[in-house]
């Protein structure tokens, strides 16, 4: 009877960790996300630094692989939905930055801190809302590992008009 309680707890142990492999770039596909070459930074700085096992990601404005971006204030210029996808965006540009510095996604163990400002009105008080088109992308693609602790804030302007800046905060395997 022990032998089968054992073989049962190592079948049981090892099917939960073939569970937990999930190939990060097959999961970008599946969603139909496309990662670019990361754009140069806009001024004197590096978009991501790396200290021990995180990675600190400069904010990130929504951008393209063309280097557009998504312009305009929220609840002005863009609907509260429009804000939401500029913010999925700048999730594709800053995974791209990410995937150039380590590049392999698979390394992620966790999304830990996300700082997210969006461009809007000062009547607009949805910016977490806005901020769920980022957060439900990262648990869309990473699962668990995508859940993050984050901080979601309005600002009356963004560097070239941009829609949403995002920073944030990933912890990567060795």
């Amino acid at each position: 009877m022990k032998k089968i309680a054992v073989i049962l707890m190592t079948l049981t142990l090892g099917s939960t960790v073939f569970a937990q492999k999930i190939d990060f770039d097959k999961k970008l596909k599946d969603l139909g996300v496309e990662l670019y070459a990361p754009t140069k930074p806009m001024a004197n700085y590096v978009k991501a630094v790396r200290t021990g096992n995180l990675i600190f990601l400069a904010g990130h404005g929504p951008t393209f692989a063309d280097n557009t971006n998504i312009t305009g204030k929220v609840g002005k210029d863009l609907t509260l939905e429009q804000g939401a996808q500029a913010a999925r965006q700048v999730g594709i540009a800053l995974l791209s930055t990410l995937k150039g510095e380590i590049g392999d996604l698979n390394k992620v163990k966790r999304v830990v801190k996300v700082l997210g400002m969006v461009n809007c009105t000062e009547n607009f008080y949805d910016q977490p809302k806005v901020m769920n088109g980022f957060s439900d992308m990262m648990v869309a693609i990473f699962g668990e590992k995508g859940k993050h602790a984050r901080s979601a804030v309005g600002m009356y302007a963004l560097p070239q008009n941009i829609a949403v800046e995002i920073e944030m905060i990933v912890e990567v395997e060795d």
